[in-house]
């Protein structure tokens, strides 16, 4: 049986989910962002009792098709941006078509109408996100993180980073680097 998990975007989501399955005598075959594989049927009191202890977490269990396919989309974007390692051969309206086997038009149109945002709003925010978080670590220089991220180019990369945060890259740098400066001074 799945089991489709709202708000599951984290390694610690995972291990949430697996231990409350666990803590339920549920047997888990596999548990991947916002889905849940066991090999039982789950009778109505588990899947009460899932879904309350699963909310305590901040996490919400699906019925919802439309829902489902949300956080579906969701999470391919999260996992793509955030925890891929190799860089995607397509553009992302291809992979996530391709990934969930809808077409992007409907999939876009759907994302809009429920969040009220675009898909592609929603990977920007993530791709910003994602290079504050390069750029604190700087194990990469910008041009290795504008290629990680499918920017076009570190000019393209800079200037969507200013709109999105209202600071160039290299200040939102020199920002961290100051603030460490002063807490190392404590």
């Amino acid at each position: 049986m799945k089991l489709y998990i709202k708000n599951m975007v984290c390694i610690r989501c995972k291990m949430i989910v697996k231990d409350e399955l666990l803590k339920l005598g549920l047997h888990t075959l596999k548990v991947e962002l916002g889905e849940a594989h066991i090999s039982e049927e789950i009778i109505a009191e588990k899947y009460a009792q899932l879904k309350a202890a699963l909310l305590q977490w901040g996490l919400e269990l699906m019925d919802d098709k439309k829902s489902m396919l949300i956080e579906k989309i969701k999470n391919v974007i999260v996992e793509s941006i955030h925890y891929a390692d190799e860089r995607l051969l397509t553009n992302f309206s291809d992979h996530l078509s391709e990934k969930l086997n809808y077409d992007y038009t409907y999939l876009s149109n759907l994302f809009s109408e429920v969040q009220g945002t675009t898909i592609e709003h929603f990977i920007i925010a993530h791709k910003i996100e994602r290079v504050k978080e390069l750029l604190v670590y700087d194990e990469l220089n910008l041009t290795e993180i504008a290629w990680k991220l499918h920017y076009s180019s570190v000019a393209h990369l800079s200037n969507q980073f200013k709109k999105v945060t209202g600071l160039t890259p290299s200040h939102f740098k020199q920002l961290k680097i100051i603030r460490r400066g002063t807490l190392d001074n404590l």
